[in-house]
């Protein structure tokens, strides 16, 4: 996380957090009249034509916001901060641009050390060790990554025998293909409470792999003591399903202490150490 930002808003009104994942935008006001949307992500490039909408929508003007957060998905490099945070300049007087998963990090755990899993249409672990440094283990996209996510759910669903071909190729080939593949994870882990063979072994392979994320990311923490784990995500919003990436983590030695989350990456009072 950049602590060179960690220093306190002046002035303003307003501060505006958005939590921009791969399915789902979330974007919150705070101050008097609060005011919050969630929709369909338009993902980072199309993220200022949604601002344009909802300051209108709100009637926002940039001196009326001191600051606005943003935790994005698909961001990691401080180029990719600094590009992204370049084209948002003229929504706030401040912009503070952090991936997704330090965003819900700093909901979940702020300071504290642990780990952080998140498993939404993606999946990532980011561990933070007891002097401040930070882990990452995943978050390399559908193509490379994101194990144990709601994609790939989805993706072995559709290799099984459950599902016909046409049915595979016609989710496969829509333009929103990733976010199509994704929306099946639900229905595949609910499948698996109910006791479907097939269901049950992708949600297994799902949790071992969400494990695994989670062990590598807690490595420079040791085992000593037990590790806070945390999590975001609507895969891991699943009591069941969650209870079953803590049995695989127990199974690989690791102690947690499950943490709900104190906040979420749209709540503004999470940021008030970055903004």
């Amino acid at each position: 996380m950049n602590h060179a930002l960690a220093r306190g808003h002046q002035g303003g009104a307003r501060v505006v957090v958005v939590d921009l994942g791969g399915t789902w935008v979330r974007v919150t006001a705070s101050g008097a009249g609060r005011r919050a949307f969630r929709g369909r992500t338009p993902g980072p490039a199309g993220l200022p034509a949604l601002l344009d909408r909802l300051w209108r929508r709100w009637r926002l003007a940039r001196r009326d916001v001191a600051a606005l957060g943003v935790a994005s998905r698909g961001v990691w490099t401080p180029g990719e901060r600094r590009a992204l945070a370049r084209r948002l300049r003229r929504f706030a007087s401040r912009v503070v641009v952090i991936s997704d998963v330090e965003g819900a990090y700093l909901a979940a755990l702020g300071a504290d050390a642990g780990v952080l899993l998140l498993a939404g249409t993606g999946s990532i672990a980011l561990g933070r060790d007891r002097r401040g440094h930070f882990t990452r283990a995943g978050g390399l996209g559908p193509l490379l990554g994101d194990d144990g996510s709601a994609f790939a759910i989805g993706r072995a669903w559709l290799r099984t025998d459950a599902v016909t071909p046409v049915r595979a190729r016609r989710v496969a080939t829509a333009p929103d293909a990733v976010a199509r593949v994704a929306a099946l994870a639900p229905s595949v882990v609910r499948r698996a409470g109910e006791g479907h063979r097939g269901a049950r072994l992708v949600v297994r392979e799902a949790q071992r792999a969400l494990a695994d994320l989670a062990v590598r990311a807690a490595r420079p923490l040791g085992r000593r003591r037990p590790v806070a784990v945390s999590w975001a995500g609507g895969l891991l919003a699943n009591a069941r399903f969650r209870a079953g990436v803590w049995r695989e983590l127990r199974r690989r030695g690791l102690r947690v202490k499950p943490t709900p989350p104190a906040a979420t990456a749209a709540t503004p009072a999470a940021w008030r150490s970055v903004l």
